[in-house]
């Protein structure tokens, strides 16, 4: 409402900048960022106050406006061209300082940790959504099922592996692709690949109990898994559903790379299903460009909100 002092655009980009400068990442750094582009250098009292929560939400709304702007016609293989987008989900810890622990609590004790959760969209090579929780929050929690998901393949590590999860992907005609937990172990019932010579059986057998006896190059079977449906008017019942599970001999490890998923074998052969996970590395090399390049795991401060900013 009134021409004040401090000028808006310098502010945003000094910290958007100030990020890739290679200078000490501090506060003062910012600061003399934003006086070498402003019309009107601010002293530090007067930067300082201007860092608010009220910025850190303002700055939030810029970065979700701006991940809509910066989508780009994907570069991924002609295997994806039947999905209307790859998603992968994934979070990562920042460490913060000690004092924060009581808004940020960490996994252990006199530490402090915010997560950083992300929805990683693949084909328009942007963020799709991002959310900044403390260290304990799980990344299973922050993972929506929904309509959204119809036409879409979502990659998930063991920390999203939820039966009930993959069901409520597959009925809202969406795809997914997986690690398959060991403490899951679930019972084949049948096997989706003939096998000549004296193969073993895999038929009425849990996976994991059998896969160490096998040499055979894939593994490819239909399972069934049970879970437990959302409670409803007091009750909750059992279900159950069948997906498929791939099996990929690693002959160095001398051991298989496991997967569950709904893609059928008409069209994607357990290669492919290797192939599609190593999509994941995709938002891997971006927490580690976070990390790395831009040092976002290292904050010295002990104000919530200016964790936040940053």
């Amino acid at each position: 409402e009134r021409e004040g002092k401090l000028q808006l655009p310098p502010l945003v980009w000094s910290f958007a900048f100030g990020f890739a400068a290679g200078e000490s990442r501090t506060l003062a750094a910012f600061r003399r960022t934003y006086n070498s582009t402003a019309d009107e250098s601010l002293s530090p009292g007067g930067f300082y106050q201007r860092l608010t929560p009220t910025l850190a939400e303002y700055l939030r709304d810029l970065v979700e406006y701006g991940f809509d702007e910066v989508a780009v016609p994907h570069t991924v293989s002609d295997e994806f061209d039947r999905f209307r987008d790859v998603m992968i989900a994934d979070g990562t810890v920042l460490r913060l300082h000690e004092l924060l622990s009581e808004a940020y609590k960490a996994r252990h004790e006199e530490q402090a940790g915010a997560k950083l959760h992300l929805l990683h969209n693949v084909t328009d090579q942007t963020v799709e959504h991002f959310n900044v929780t403390d260290e304990k929050t799980h990344d299973s929690t922050l993972f929506n099922t929904g309509s959204w998901l119809e036409g879409r393949l979502a990659i998930f590590d063991l920390a999203y592996f939820k039966y009930r999860r993959f069901a409520l992907i597959d009925e809202n005609d969406g795809y997914f692709v997986s690690r398959l937990k060991k403490s899951a172990n679930p019972v084949v019932t049948e096997e989706l690949r003939e096998w000549r010579g004296r193969a073993i059986p895999l038929e009425g057998e849990k996976i994991f109990d059998i896969v160490d006896d096998l040499s055979r190059k894939y593994i490819d079977v239909e399972v069934e898994v049970e879970f437990d449906r959302r409670e409803y008017a007091g009750t909750q019942s059992r279900d159950t559903k069948r997906f498929r599970v791939v099996g990929v001999r690693n002959e160095d490890a001398d051991d298989y790379h496991l997967y569950i998923t709904n893609l059928s074998r008409e069209e994607f052969l357990p290669a492919d299903l290797a192939t599609i996970y190593r999509c994941r590395w995709e938002v891997e090399l971006l927490f580690r460009e976070l990390k790395t390049q831009y040092e976002l795991d290292e904050f010295d401060t002990t104000k919530k909100h200016i964790v936040e900013i940053l």
